[in-house]
């Protein structure tokens, strides 16, 4: 008579033993967990991946629109004389009344260039909402009613910290003296950075010609950034204030600290 083998008894005891039911609780918790997993990688996907490639064709649409501009330009003023160069006097400001999400002017602000690059150029256009802050062309926003670039007042403009671009994602990096440069068809306004302030979501009076105070008449020409703070939140708004400091005539006229970032947008 032969002997039955340990391991065989083990398997036949496995075999028979009853298999635990799948319980609907169960199925559920695992269906939440899938449905967790995804709705990660989707933020993931959202708030980075995206936009990176918001980011990238933000930069190149609004490198395109200084190109043709800096061309229709160069193609209408005469040759620069060669005698010494005469004061700009004070800025031109445009008149024209822009629809919303219409471009007219372009940004660029070094301190958030990423590293090696100069890719922090984006296209502002008329109006701040979705259409023009989430936009895969513009991406920085004009608070209608606000003043245009050069004037005396409050040129104020709103852009995403965080996805879709992220047009203002390192305007916490600011330093004292940065230069914010704005191009239009009519030149480029060099604004250098102030200081900053954090406010809650209805603090609108930062827009006023003189923010915090509405009752007052403007004699400074400032710029305003806000984005929302802190980051992938829109508990608050970071608010960066410049002053203008100067200004070249000509959408072909760069000055000369970004002469080269702003060659290379138009060998892109």
């Amino acid at each position: 008579m032969s002997e039955t083998r340990p391991e065989s008894r083990r398997v036949r005891e496995e075999a028979d033993r009853p298999r635990p039911r799948v319980s609907v609780v169960g199925v559920f918790g695992e269906l939440l967990l899938t449905a967790g997993v995804l709705i990660l990688l989707f933020l993931g996907w959202q708030l980075w991946w995206n936009d990176a490639i918001m980011a990238g064709q933000q930069s190149s649409a609004a490198g395109d629109t200084s190109s043709q501009w800096a061309e229709a330009d160069r193609a209408t003023r005469p040759p620069t004389p060669t005698e010494s160069p005469v004061e700009p006097g004070d800025p031109v400001v445009g008149d024209a009344v822009y629809g919303n999400g219409e471009t007219f002017a372009v940004m660029y602000v070094p301190r958030f260039d990423a590293p090696g690059t100069f890719d922090s150029v984006r296209n502002i256009a008329e109006g701040t909402g979705n259409n023009v802050l989430n936009s895969f062309e513009q991406g920085v926003g004009h608070y209608p009613g606000t003043a245009m670039p050069g004037a005396v007042g409050n040129f104020a403009i709103a852009a995403h910290r965080s996805a879709y671009g992220g047009g203002m994602h390192e305007i916490e990096q600011f330093q004292l003296g940065d230069k914010i440069y704005i191009q239009t068809k009519d030149g480029w306004y060099t604004y250098a950075f102030r200081d900053f302030e954090y406010v809650t979501p209805d603090t609108v009076d930062v827009l006023a010609p003189v923010p915090h105070r509405p009752d007052l008449q403007p004699t400074d020409r400032i710029i305003t950034l806000t984005s929302c703070n802190p980051l992938f939140s829109t508990a608050e708004r970071i608010i960066a204030y410049g002053v203008l400091e100067s200004w070249s005539p000509g959408a072909g006229n760069p000055p000369e600290a970004i002469a080269a970032a702003v060659a290379s947008w138009g060998s892109r």
